[in-house]
């Protein structure tokens, strides 16, 4: 049984990742509505604010309704958003909105629900199974980006009926692999981790440590991924597509991969490395980005880098609170993706006023090497809790 929960986690999970592909419509959008890089953002930086908000009560709402009830109600709100996005054609508020806040917390409500399931039923291998069960939220963004630039280049549909084709598909497969999810037999329907308080969880030097570094993992991914078509010097559209299928993909291996070594290394040892991996591959974006290849190599390396992120910080959280609390605690955890989220925005407003991408490379490396110093400072703190 265990494994047909992990099958659906991975199901769910390929659809629900889909806003990672949104750069594949940036340009085209641009090309319909006339809006500058910063303002077709909007969707991406809703989406990550209304998803994480959501999540931050998700947790409770996982242990009150269970699992399925959560997982098949996000689905249906996630195809819905979409469905509405497509009508960006008559105006664009239509798409923030669909994207931006319905689909948001439709992830919101069925994120968690892969995560702290399947840490459930495999508490022996955190890292491994919770990288597994979130692998399709990047690796399906690699799937739909190609299927939606094959849409739009060979068989001539607008970006907005891409949107309309892809909420139909996700409603009904998000909602099918929903209803696998479940606890284990006997699993207790109130556990321990209601009796933690937020401001327990604000107030842990645990927490605090690992938002900041969260913190600016998501940033550098968020400015990568959303921008990514745009980063590389005057690549084909098809280039500017294989980089966004590379990152996805990428994403779902970083995952699995740095969930892996989360379950053979001490944690800020993990993130450690994981953070100063992103920051020397943006220290050398510039000279990397001036060719087609080279952007690729971003892709790939920021892509598997950027998985990380979405893992570690749930293994983590798993490590040092118990499997009882990850709905809860993580959920507060991932809250750090809403001031992340103007990442995008910011990247493309700068992109706006100087042409280039660089100065916000360079500044994102310097926030991840301020992390990284930061987890080195409390590295003790982290690894009291190994396990």
């Amino acid at each position: 049984m265990r494994y047909l929960v992990l099958v659906c986690a991975v199901l769910m999970q390929m659809c629900l990742g889909a806003t990672y592909s949104w750069s594949v419509y940036v340009q085209p959008i641009k090309e319909l509505t006339g809006l500058l890089q910063g303002p077709v953002q909007l969707p991406f930086t809703v989406f990550y604010f209304v998803f994480p908000a959501v999540m931050i009560s998700a947790g409770n709402w996982l242990e009150r309704f269970g699992p399925r009830v959560c997982a098949v109600t996000g689905g249906c709100l996630f195809g819905v958003g979409w469905l509405v996005a497509g009508f960006g054609k008559v105006h664009f508020a239509f798409t923030v909105i669909g994207i931006g806040v319905i689909a948001g917390v439709g992830v919101g409500l069925a994120y968690i629900v892969p995560i702290a399931t399947g840490i459930r039923w495999f508490p022996n291998n955190k890292g491994l199974v919770t990288g597994v069960a979130v692998a399709g939220f990047g690796g399906g963004a690699a799937l739909v980006s190609q299927i939606g630039g094959y849409l739009m280049q060979k068989v001539g549909f607008s970006p907005f009926s891409v949107l309309h084709v892809f909420g139909a598909a996700f409603g009904g497969i998000v909602s099918i692999a929903g209803m696998g999810m479940r606890n284990p037999e006997g699993y207790p329907k109130t556990v321990s981790a209601s009796s933690l308080s937020y401001r327990d969880i604000l107030g842990h030097p645990c927490f605090q440590v690992l938002y900041a570094a969260m913190f600016t993992g998501l940033c550098a991914g968020f400015a990568i991924n959303a921008n990514l078509k745009e980063l590389g010097k005057a690549v084909s559209f098809q280039t500017g597509v294989a980089a966004v299928s590379i990152f996805a993909a990428a994403n779902a291996a970083g995952r699995i991969g740095w969930g892996a070594c989360m379950d053979r290394m001490r944690t800020s040892l993990t993130l450690r490395a994981n953070l100063l991996f992103q920051a020397l591959t943006l220290f050398l974006s510039p000279v990397l980005l001036q060719s087609a290849s080279g952007l690729l190599v971003v892709a790939g390396v920021c892509g598997f880098n950027y998985g990380g992120v979405l893992v570690l910080y749930a293994a983590s959280t798993a490590r040092i609170w118990g499997a009882q609390a990850v709905g809860r605690v993580y959920g507060a955890l991932f809250s750090a993706n809403i001031p992340a989220a103007l990442a995008p925005l910011l990247a493309g407003m700068l992109y706006d006023r100087t042409g280039s991408f660089l100065p916000s490379m360079v500044l994102l490396a310097v926030l991840l090497c301020a992390a990284f110093a930061l987890t080195t400072a409390r590295s003790s703190l982290l690894d009291d809790h190994h396990s």
